[in-house]
C-alpha cells in the first residue's frame, strides 16, 4: 500500500513538528535550572563573604603585629643608645687611675 505524496508530506511535517517541540525547554525546566544556578551562586557568594571576613581579620592581626614590632624596634633602639652612652662612661672609668681603697 503506497502512501500518497500529500500523506507523506503531512507525515514528514508531523515528525518534524514533534521533534522540534521535544527539543524546546519548558518554562518549568528553565526555572528549575535557573534556581539551581542561583543556589550555587548564593553558596559561592556566602563563601566569598566568609573568606573576605577571614582576610580582613588576618589583615587586622597583621597590622597589630606590625605595630607591636615597630614598638619593639623603637625600644631596642633606645636601649642601644643608652648602652652606647654608658659604654663611654665605663671606658673612661676603666682607663682612669685606680685609687686604692681605704
Amino acid at each position: 500500500m503506497a502512501l500518497g505524496t500529500k500523506s507523506t508530506g503531512l507525515l514528514g511535517m508531523a515528525i518534524l513538528a514533534g521533534l522540534s517541540l521535544s527539543g524546546c525547554a519548558t518554562e518549568d525546566y528553565v526555572d528549575m535550572q535557573i534556581a539551581t544556578v542561583n543556589d550555587r551562586i548564593s553558596g559561592v557568594e556566602a563563601e566569598v563573604r566568609r573568606v573576605d571576613q577571614s582576610a580582613q581579620q588576618a589583615n587586622a592581626a597583621a597590622a597589630q603585629a606590625n605595630s607591636a614590632a615597630q614598638g619593639a624596634a623603637t625600644s631596642a633602639q633606645r636601649a642601644n643608645q643608652r648602652l652606647d652612652q654608658l659604654t663611654g662612661r665605663v671606658d673612661a672609668l676603666e682607663a682612669g687611675p685606680r685609687r686604692p681603697r681605704n
